[in-house]
Protein backbone atom coordinates (compact mmCIF):
# COMPACT_ATOMS: atom_id res chain seq x y z
CA UNK A 1 0.00 0.00 0.00
CA UNK A 2 1.27 3.49 -0.80
CA UNK A 3 2.05 5.74 1.97
CA UNK A 4 1.07 9.53 1.27
CA UNK A 5 2.93 11.67 3.95
CA UNK A 6 0.03 15.30 3.28
CA UNK A 7 -2.70 12.90 4.38
CA UNK A 8 -0.87 11.66 7.50
CA UNK A 9 -3.18 12.82 10.18
CA UNK A 10 -6.44 13.14 8.15
CA UNK A 11 -9.88 11.97 9.81
CA UNK A 12 -12.31 12.29 6.99
CA UNK A 13 -14.77 14.48 9.19
CA UNK A 14 -15.97 18.04 9.33
CA UNK A 15 -16.45 17.92 12.32
CA UNK A 16 -20.29 17.84 12.54
CA UNK A 17 -21.87 15.13 14.35
CA UNK A 18 -23.66 12.30 12.17
CA UNK A 19 -27.38 12.93 11.61
CA UNK A 20 -29.44 10.77 14.06
CA UNK A 21 -31.27 8.22 13.85
CA UNK A 22 -34.17 10.66 14.60
CA UNK A 23 -33.65 12.87 11.56
CA UNK A 24 -32.56 10.06 8.77
CA UNK A 25 -36.36 8.27 9.14
CA UNK A 26 -38.08 11.47 8.51
CA UNK A 27 -35.81 12.38 5.60
CA UNK A 28 -35.77 8.86 3.99
CA UNK A 29 -39.56 9.54 3.65
CA UNK A 30 -39.84 12.32 2.55
CA UNK A 31 -36.97 11.33 -0.33
CA UNK A 32 -39.50 8.75 -1.04
CA UNK A 33 -42.78 10.82 -1.53
CA UNK A 34 -41.02 13.06 -3.67
CA UNK A 35 -39.63 9.99 -6.05
CA UNK A 36 -43.06 8.21 -5.72
CA UNK A 37 -44.67 12.10 -6.68
CA UNK A 38 -42.12 12.73 -9.49
CA UNK A 39 -42.44 8.79 -10.89
CA UNK A 40 -46.53 8.40 -10.72
CA UNK A 41 -48.15 11.29 -12.86
CA UNK A 42 -45.64 10.14 -15.41
CA UNK A 43 -47.47 6.21 -14.96
CA UNK A 44 -50.36 8.04 -15.34
CA UNK A 45 -50.02 9.74 -18.21
CA UNK A 46 -48.51 6.96 -19.88
CA UNK A 47 -51.30 4.43 -19.15
CA UNK A 48 -54.26 6.92 -19.64
CA UNK A 49 -52.50 8.05 -23.38
CA UNK A 50 -51.81 4.25 -24.07
CA UNK A 51 -55.66 3.11 -23.36
CA UNK A 52 -56.84 6.17 -25.00
CA UNK A 53 -55.16 5.56 -27.99
CA UNK A 54 -55.92 1.68 -28.06
CA UNK A 55 -59.73 2.77 -27.93
CA UNK A 56 -59.67 4.79 -30.87
CA UNK A 57 -57.56 2.24 -32.77
CA UNK A 58 -59.82 -0.41 -31.85
CA UNK A 59 -62.76 1.05 -32.72
CA UNK A 60 -61.22 1.68 -36.37
CA UNK A 61 -59.97 -2.10 -36.89
CA UNK A 62 -63.80 -2.88 -35.75
CA UNK A 63 -65.18 -0.13 -38.14
CA UNK A 64 -63.01 -1.33 -40.99
CA UNK A 65 -63.30 -5.62 -40.53
CA UNK A 66 -66.00 -6.07 -38.62
CA UNK A 67 -69.25 -3.87 -39.82
CA UNK A 68 -71.63 -5.87 -38.22
CA UNK A 69 -70.56 -5.69 -34.72
CA UNK A 70 -72.43 -3.50 -32.09
CA UNK A 71 -68.70 -1.78 -30.48
CA UNK A 72 -65.18 -2.75 -30.18
CA UNK A 73 -63.32 -3.47 -26.60
CA UNK A 74 -59.81 -2.86 -26.35
CA UNK A 75 -57.85 -4.69 -23.66
CA UNK A 76 -54.59 -5.17 -22.47
CA UNK A 77 -53.84 -8.62 -21.79
CA UNK A 78 -50.46 -10.16 -20.08
CA UNK A 79 -51.14 -13.44 -21.75
CA UNK A 80 -52.69 -13.19 -25.38
CA UNK A 81 -52.16 -14.67 -28.91
CA UNK A 82 -49.13 -12.67 -29.65
CA UNK A 83 -47.89 -12.45 -25.79
CA UNK A 84 -48.18 -9.13 -24.12
CA UNK A 85 -50.39 -6.64 -26.53
CA UNK A 86 -53.15 -4.62 -26.40
CA UNK A 87 -55.61 -6.49 -28.07
CA UNK A 88 -59.27 -5.68 -30.30
CA UNK A 89 -62.31 -7.14 -29.63
CA UNK A 90 -65.23 -6.81 -31.67
CA UNK A 91 -68.91 -7.01 -29.63
CA UNK A 92 -71.31 -8.79 -31.33
CA UNK A 93 -74.61 -9.40 -30.14
CA UNK A 94 -75.20 -12.87 -28.25
CA UNK A 95 -71.98 -13.82 -28.88
CA UNK A 96 -68.76 -13.97 -27.28
CA UNK A 97 -66.33 -11.16 -28.30
CA UNK A 98 -64.55 -11.76 -31.66
CA UNK A 99 -60.87 -10.87 -31.16
CA UNK A 100 -59.86 -8.69 -34.68
CA UNK A 101 -56.68 -7.38 -34.20
CA UNK A 102 -53.12 -7.34 -31.78
CA UNK A 103 -52.84 -3.38 -32.21
CA UNK A 104 -48.92 -4.08 -29.91
CA UNK A 105 -47.39 -3.62 -27.19
CA UNK A 106 -47.53 0.59 -27.33
CA UNK A 107 -51.00 0.79 -29.78
CA UNK A 108 -50.53 3.03 -32.44
CA UNK A 109 -52.16 3.18 -35.83
CA UNK A 110 -54.85 0.77 -36.93
CA UNK A 111 -52.59 -2.56 -38.17
CA UNK A 112 -53.28 -3.44 -42.12
CA UNK A 113 -56.23 -5.50 -42.66
CA UNK A 114 -55.65 -9.33 -41.68
CA UNK A 115 -56.44 -11.50 -45.30
CA UNK A 116 -58.79 -14.27 -43.98
CA UNK A 117 -60.66 -11.29 -42.68
CA UNK A 118 -60.90 -9.32 -45.52
CA UNK A 119 -64.14 -10.56 -48.20
CA UNK A 120 -64.03 -9.58 -51.67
Amino acid sequence: MTNYPELDGYEPSDGRPLPSQRMLRPLRFLVIIGVIALILPGILVTVSTATRTADVSCAMVVQRDAPFASGSTARFEMIGPEGPAWYCYAEVRDEPDLLLASLGLIPGAPPPPQPELVTS
